[in-house]
């Protein structure tokens, strides 16, 4: 599974979702939107944290543990 965080360089969002991440044991890497304005412009992205999973986006905010781990598990 490929997970990207796509966040702000200031995003207090992003020290809880990594913990989410974490805990469910799932490896993740970190984009930040300042540097991806293509991506920005195709998904109409205007906030932060946004969480793409095997190239879709699937969360435009942070999700619950909860609605992280359902998402999760209805992929495997």
């Amino acid at each position: 599974m490929n997970i990207t965080l796509l966040v702000t360089k200031t995003d207090y969002c992003l020290p809880n979702l990594e913990c989410e991440f974490q805990n469910l044991g799932l490896n993740y890497h970190i984009e930040y939107i300042e540097d991806c304005p293509d991506i920005m412009a195709r998904y109409k992205i205007r906030h932060s944290p946004n969480v793409f999973i095997d190239g879709d986006l699937a969360f435009r905010e942070q999700p619950s543990p909860q609605e992280l781990r359902s998402y999760v598990e209805s992929l495997k």
